[in-house]
């Protein structure tokens, strides 16, 4: 029970307490019954089909009510490459020597992340960390370095990590009360934008791009509101999506184009965020 739960006075008896006492109840044949359990305490239940919509909800509250309670307001997001090693660490996602060779150079991505974050931090803390605080994946890789960044300067720091086939265990620098699981992708990214003031991505694999183009459409769409898009690493992108392309065979606005903005540097980014919101 949380301390508000503790403070709120009713005349009713706590949901918590209806669980103690079923868990202490008689062994009977009736008891034992599964349609005997509470219906909020029986997971066999709760995972039906028809419960869908409810565990969606459920996983839209769950961080909404944690990330107010902290009083944070707004965040800034980091997504990127799980892959990409720190500088000096092992590439250990590398199927051949060509990627060995490529994610190895890729680990200044790591650095910049990590700086990043580490000045999106410095600034939070001046909001009593209310505001712009880092936001990442939660996994290894750039989400890591976000994390990271955040920690080095003694700052909360999210984690929005997801069930997959394979294991993935949150990286050690999430603030474990700011460290959340989620089973649908489409509530976890709710959550990544619905605070974000700031957006930040950096060379990645599919799940990147997922993340980087739904958040692309909902900003051109007008159903959010424009805010600092940073592309992280100029020659990976104009690589890997030809947006000039896009806007020449006329499937996207030349005027799309202004939605981002490419950065190399840390500093170039946080300057960019700086002033857009004319902070101090």
């Amino acid at each position: 029970m949380n301390t508000d739960e503790k403070n709120s006075w009713t005349p009713f008896s706590h949901s918590s307490e209806a669980v103690r006492r079923v868990e202490t109840a008689p062994e009977t044949r009736q008891t034992q019954s599964d349609t005997y359990r509470l219906a909020f305490a029986d997971p066999e239940f709760m995972t039906r089909r028809e419960l869908r919509a409810v565990r969606l909800q459920l996983e839209l509250l769950k961080p909404e009510m944690a990330l107010a309670e902290r009083g944070i307001r707004s965040t800034v997001v980091l997504f990127g490459g799980a892959r990409i090693p720190e500088p000096g660490g092992a590439a250990w996602a590398a199927k051949n020597a060509t990627q060995k060779k490529n994610l190895e150079a890729s680990s200044h991505y790591y650095a910049e992340a990590r700086k990043f974050a580490q000045l999106c931090s410095t600034y939070s803390s001046t909001t009593y960390n209310r505001e712009f605080v880092v936001v990442t994946g939660g996994g290894p890789g750039v989400m890591e370095a976000g994390n990271r960044g955040a920690a080095d300067v003694g700052a909360p720091t999210i984690g929005l990590n997801i069930v997959l086939p394979h294991e993935q265990a949150p990286n050690a620098y999430v603030t474990p009360e700011l460290c959340f699981n989620f089973h649908y992708f489409a509530i976890r990214k709710m959550h990544f934008l619905m605070r974000a003031k700031a957006m930040a991505i950096f060379p990645g694999g599919f799940g990147t791009m997922d993340e980087t183009f739904e958040a692309l459409t909902l900003i051109q769409t007008g159903r959010m509101e424009r805010i600092p898009f940073l592309l992280f690493g100029k020659s990976f992108w104009e690589k890997a999506v030809d947006f000039d392309f896009l806007a020449e065979q006329g499937v996207i606005s030349p005027s799309d184009l202004k939605l981002i903005t490419f950065v190399d540097k840390a500093d170039e980014a946080w300057e960019v965020i700086r002033t857009f919101y004319d902070l101090e």
